[in-house]
């Protein structure tokens, strides 16, 4: 069970654009907590600072009186199809990103106790047949998925010492935005489709959970290491899509073979859409982490029902 602290922080994020990133910093200062985010143009107040990541600058001052950073910064993996340089900028944006916090953290003078770096649930690879947890090895595969992870958790790593760092393995994040969004337009043009034998296990999460289980792990006195933010209910493909399919009352017919995805989308369709991984979410469980959102139904469900997500009241998960 984690020790929870309930004194604001001062937090430092990076992509605080993107989806994940912007509720976060709504439930963070639903929570008290003070937010600094992290800008790639000029900043607009004090709340935000300029950095160059690809060109690895921050200003270490940034970090005085910080108490946690949270990294979420990385090229989107939607981009399809994944081309050479496609691919270049989903691994460098990472690791840049990483290297330029760990490089300014470690010339500051006071280093945040705390650095909660995005990770991938891409980081097992395909594993049919196989449940997964924090526990389980990591392949050693040609695949780019885990190799990009594992780049970017081991850049996490150079933090400095007495730095407490999480890598949130994040799974299919169910909200307004990312894949759910390029699904639902092709389930209103009734092109939804089952990709491959639909059979495989696809490791998701609600945009809610996932921005709860950051702070959880913020506000925790002893979070360090992996944790999956993945939903507590296994689902499949097939599963996850009619849901959607239903909730829109659009038919859901239509099959892509997994041939069909190889030719089209080529090793991105592979990992992506067609990798199985049934992935537990074992040490938040473990630490008292409750979930809102159980099933991928229910994900699904608030994601196309609520016109946006307003962050809970008050403190606590």
């Amino acid at each position: 069970m984690s020790t929870q602290a309930t004194s604001p922080k001062h937090v430092l994020v990076s992509g605080a654009s993107g989806m994940i990133g912007h509720r976060l910093i709504e439930e963070l200062h639903a929570h008290g907590h003070r937010v600094t985010r992290l800008v790639r143009r000029d900043p607009k107040d004090a709340s935000e600072f300029r950095w160059n990541p690809a060109q690895r600058t921050l200003d270490a001052r940034v970090l005085d009186g910080v108490d946690a950073v949270v990294n979420l910064s990385g090229s989107p993996l939607s981009k399809l199809p994944w081309t050479y340089n496609v691919k270049k900028e989903i691994l460098r944006s990472r690791v840049n990103a990483t290297l330029t916090i760990t490089g300014a953290m470690a010339a500051s003078s006071t280093p945040p106790a705390l650095l909660i770096n995005g990770s991938a649930s891409g980081a097992y690879g395909d594993r049919p047949g196989q449940v997964l947890d924090e526990d389980s090895a990591l392949p050693e595969t040609d695949e780019f998925l885990p190799r990009v992870v594992d780049r970017w958790e081991r850049a996490a790593q150079t933090a400095p010492e007495g730095t407490r760092v999480v890598l949130a393995r994040t799974g299919l994040v169910l909200g307004r935005g990312g894949v759910l969004t390029v699904l639902k337009t092709l389930a209103s043009v009734g092109l939804l489709s089952q990709l491959g034998d639909g059979t495989q296990h696809w490791p998701w999460v609600s945009l809610r959970d996932e921005v709860r289980a950051l702070r959880f792990l913020l506000e925790s006195d002893d979070a360090q290491g992996p944790y999956n933010l993945v939903g507590p209910t296994p689902a499949t493909a097939d599963e996850i899509q009619q849901q959607l399919a239903d909730e829109l009352g659009r038919p859901y017919k239509l099959k892509a073979p997994s041939t069909l995805i190889d030719l089209t989308l080529q090793k991105a369709g592979r990992e992506l859409f067609l990798a199985d991984q049934q992935i537990r979410p074992k040490r938040l469980l473990d630490a008292g982490f409750s979930f809102k959102d159980r099933t991928a139904g229910q994900a699904v469900e608030l994601a196309l029902k609520s016109p946006e997500f307003e962050p809970e009241p008050g403190a606590g998960v």
